[in-house]
């Protein structure tokens, strides 16, 4: 399995969707952005998995983004998403991250904070508490408060032949008033038995083959999806040419250059002073009482 993909199915004759997706090259992409701790790896991983299929749920273009918030040794990590699939992250922490533990000893006190911006239409925001010990329960009970939907997910993560992996599925009610506890505990149980050695090896056809053989599954045609950060030296100019030309030009007397690093994907831009020479000469009339 090269390609990271997203799929959607259903049950025929049950009120039910699933989702599962497989993430190899994205979940690399983002955490070799850092040398991020180990176990800031796989919380990263599990967000990443979470946000995806929480993309997924998306019925408008637009973006989403899952933001954990909190005052442990894990300050902060997130992952945005958009309709097309396109996923970016990254983590912030503070000193030593214990090797194990569960979210809590990782994020300390905080909150779960999810983001759905529409690309037309206006923005929401649901933030839950950090309760139960892991993430997808924490984000269960968001679908449970605020959504009232009855949702299962599953987030793994883990090492094949030396190369990271993540993966996950959902499951959630249908919004159709038809759908039955009973229905959705028996598909609950039998998916509660994938390992995760089928989650990052097999096709995602044999997976449900292995899950749900004796059901009628309906597979629609998988998503790509794929690390995208929108990161460019065009926007970090913009970014120079909003500061005082004074300040700027004080730090490339001091450092030789003004750098510019993005945290998702640990590109750096510099400009020395030629280069801000130019933008400055260049920039846009509003800011032309920063060049003198």
């Amino acid at each position: 399995m090269t390609n990271d993909s997203l799929y959607r199915y259903l049950f025929d004759g049950v009120s039910v969707r699933g989702e599962l997706v497989q993430l190899n090259e994205t979940y690399q992409q983002i955490i070799s952005s850092k040398e991020y701790p180990a176990p800031v790896q796989t919380l990263l991983g599990e967000l990443l998995v979470a946000t995806s299929l929480l993309t997924a749920t998306l019925k408008f273009e637009g973006s989403i983004t899952v933001q954990l918030q909190g005052d442990g040794p894990v300050k902060l990590a997130v992952i945005n998403g958009d309709h097309d699939q396109k996923l970016r992250g990254v983590a912030r922490w503070d000193g030593e991250v214990p090797a194990t533990g569960n979210i809590h000893d990782l994020m300390g006190k905080g909150h779960l904070v999810i983001t759905i911006t529409p690309n037309k239409g206006e923005r929401y925001q649901g933030v839950v508490g950090l309760e139960g010990d892991s993430l997808a329960h924490c984000l269960e009970g968001y679908f449970e408060s605020s959504e009232q939907l009855k949702t299962r997910i599953w987030l793994r993560t883990g090492e094949v032949e030396g190369q990271p992996k993540a993966a996950g599925m959902l499951l959630q009610v249908l919004p159709d008033g038809q759908g039955s506890d009973e229905d959705f505990e028996h598909l609950e149980q039998l998916t509660e038995t994938v390992k995760n050695e089928e989650l990052f090896t097999l096709e995602a056809q044999d997976v449900l083959y292995r899950l749900y053989h004796q059901e009628t599954v309906q597979l629609f045609e998988p998503q790509d999806v794929a690390f995208h950060c929108g990161c460019s030296r065009e926007r970090s100019a913009s970014a120079i040419c909003s500061i005082e030309r004074s300040e700027v030009d004080r730090i490339v007397a001091e450092e030789g250059k003004v750098s510019l690093h993005c945290d998702y994907c640990g590109t750096s831009y510099d400009f020395d002073s030629i280069d801000v020479a130019a933008l400055f000469e260049n920039a846009p009339e509003s800011n032309s009482n920063q060049v003198h």
